[in-house]
């Protein structure tokens, strides 16, 4: 048991003895450092059923504590905070108690009832970039968090492989690609389709320029570009199932998925199931033909299908244009409904989607909702900030956006680079190198982006995020490697320290540590109820700094006697544990050595 649920039991039976009043809650925070204390208990909240002066209400319950709990040594009062001393003996035990297990802070599932995360989900029309990055990142690292909390997880995506910009690059591949494929090109499918997305863009601009300067009106113009009209056509023609679209979609789709795999593998990223636009969307129309029967929905004039959202505070939805042809708001009603019938057990939903969707999920969750299903209410839309360079905003149709491949590849120069000038790499073969390289260019990437809170955006320097120094992935994986070191040196000296020893007494520094491996249990359940990797990002972080300063002050291989010796590394080992599993929970890696 945590010594804050030890001390919630007993802070409540003393305000039931002392004060013949019952409390609901206890509220706790970690004692201020200019405090002596490890945890202090909140007692102003307490005035709400006891009345009286803090300060005595606050020394009657210490006294009672002190009286009753062995794990409390001691404490003091300052205004109306209870600051608790905890005993070494309580933080000996614990650590005894965790220091052998290797799952340390996760919990096994512990219900039938899932969660479905949904992360990625890109166009067929283009190869992922930096914002997608952030997007898979994000929605892997909350899947695995929701394991490690007790959760069944499937991870999931939802390929938008159908629509009108899909068409756009397949109508520019037919003018000008010339037969060009991936194998005749050398690109991947995904660039080489994303190349053509550009060019049908650059024609469609030309188009409405001309229109434009022949004194037509430019919203007419965006309209009514011929090249497209042309694409509108396409996609009428892939709805009605024409062989000869259907079939060059397939192809440029099977080029674009070959791609994506590519970039899933390199940025470490899995799913336990696809599901396509091009299927989902079928089920959404069924439905909307059911939501108009129950009036859910209703019909305009032109044949266009609304939902009217107005009582709500919304406003009127549509989901289905008047040719017949679906919106997103037709996939994704599909979709969610699709999920469901896969997975029975689904007692959530997780989408991962950036907050310029924010409108677009509180509707889609609302119609679920209108439309009877009870699951409807599980339904959390993980939405999270843009990320911009310092060079500005990406723009797709422009072709100025930060390819995920690209930015990769440099982030391991990056790292090459500082990783040389720090001169760190002696006795290294250059397969090791640039093993390491990869480890340590990805891992700054992922830690700069999971440490920000999701809602908010990202300017995203990556120079900056491969510093040795500060709150960053490499510092945190130099600390991880020097932990390894300990261990290797601690062998060639016969330290055997996986072996028990006794400990009675534990230095203060050993205390902040351990009191800190006590809280990462609460920050993975934290980190899960918030959907928020940034509380695992920092919690690591400030593992690190504290193991880094009873590192310097500490002395472990050099400890006055070999059991000192021992207890010191196997607390270096278990920190190092903690430090690879938080990071694991972040898709990040760690190096034996740096």
């Amino acid at each position: 048991m945590s010594i804050q649920a030890i001390l919630e039991n007993q802070v409540k039976q003393a305000v039931l003895k002392i004060f013949n009043a019952e409390l609901p809650v206890v509220e706790f925070q970690p004692t201020r450092r200019d405090f002596e204390g490890d945890i202090t208990v909140v007692v102003f909240p307490m005035l709400r059923v006891v009345k009286g002066n803090p300060v005595q209400i606050g020394n009657e319950i210490g006294t009672y504590l002190k009286a009753n709990l062995t794990e409390v040594s001691d404490f003091n009062v300052v205004k109306g905070f209870l600051n608790l001393v905890i005993a070494d003996a309580f933080y000996i035990d614990f650590f005894n108690e965790i220091k052998d297990k290797t799952d340390y802070g996760r919990v096994d599932a512990a219900s039938e009832k899932s969660v479905m995360v949904e992360y990625s989900s890109p166009n067929t029309n283009k190869p992922l970039h930096l914002g997608h990055i952030r997007n898979n990142l994000l929605g892997y690292s909350v899947a695995e968090i929701l394991k490690a909390s007790g959760k069944n997880v499937y991870k999931t995506q939802i390929i938008n492989d159908r629509g009108i910009h899909i068409c756009k690059s397949m109508l520019a591949w037919q003018r000008f690609g010339s037969d060009e494929t991936p194998e005749s090109t050398g690109l991947k499918g995904d660039k080489l389709v994303g190349n053509y997305y550009v060019a049908f863009n650059n024609v469609y601009q030309e188009e409405i320029a001309e229109m434009v300067a022949k004194g037509m009106d430019e919203k007419i113009a965006t309209k009514e570009a011929p090249i497209l009209l042309e694409a509108q056509e396409m996609l009428q023609k892939w709805e009605a199932g024409d062989e000869k679209v259907v079939s060059l979609w397939r192809k440029m789709n099977g080029w674009v998925y070959d791609g994506f795999e590519v970039t899933y593998k390199n940025l470490g990223v899995d799913f336990d199931k696809l599901y396509y636009e091009s299927d989902t969307y079928l089920l959404g129309k069924e439905f909307v033909k059911e939501g108009l029967e129950k009036k859910v929905f209703e019909e305009d004039p032109d044949g266009s299908v609304w939902c009217d959202l107005t009582d709500e505070g919304l406003d009127r939805k549509i989901v289905l244009r008047s040719d017949g042809t679906a919106v997103y708001m037709t996939q994704d009603i599909g979709t969610a409904i699709q999920r469901v019938k896969d997975y029975p057990d689904i007692n959530g939903m997780v989408y991962t989607v950036g907050n310029e969707q924010d409108y677009h999920f509180k509707v889609l969750f609302l119609i679920l909702k209108k439309l009877g299903f009870s699951w409807a209410e599980q339904l959390h839309h993980l939405s999270y900030g843009m990320v911009d360079l310092p060079s500005g905003k990406m723009k797709s149709r422009e072709g100025t956006v930060v390819d995920a491949d690209d930015l990769m590849t440099d982030m391991t120069l990056t790292a090459e680079k500082i990783s040389k000038e720090l001169g760190k790499l002696e006795g290294y073969t250059e397969e090791e190198k640039q093993a390491l390289y990869k480890i340590v260019g990805l891992g700054a990437l992922k830690y700069y982006i999971l440490k920000v809170d999701p809602k908010k955006r990202i300017l995203f320097n990556p120079e900056e995020s491969v510093d040795f120094q500060g709150n960053t992935g490499p510092f945190i994986q130099y600390t991880y490697a020097r932990i390894q070191s300990i261990k290797r040196k601690a062998d060639s000296m016969n330290v055997k320290w996986k072996q028990a020893v006794v400990q009675t007494s534990i230095h203060p520094k050993e205390k902040e540590l351990i009191k800190l491996l006590g809280q990462f249990p609460e920050a993975i359940q934290l980190a899960a109820t918030n959907y928020s990797p940034a509380l695992i990002a920092n919690y690591v972080y400030d593992l690190v700094k504290e193991f880094n300063s009873f590192y310097q002050q500490v002395p472990i291989l050099a400890a006055d006697n070999d059991a000192l010796k021992v207890y010191r590394v196997q607390l270096s080992h278990k920190i190092g544990e903690v430090i690879a599993t938080g990071f694991e929970l972040l898709g990040i890696a760690v190096p034996q050595r740096m």
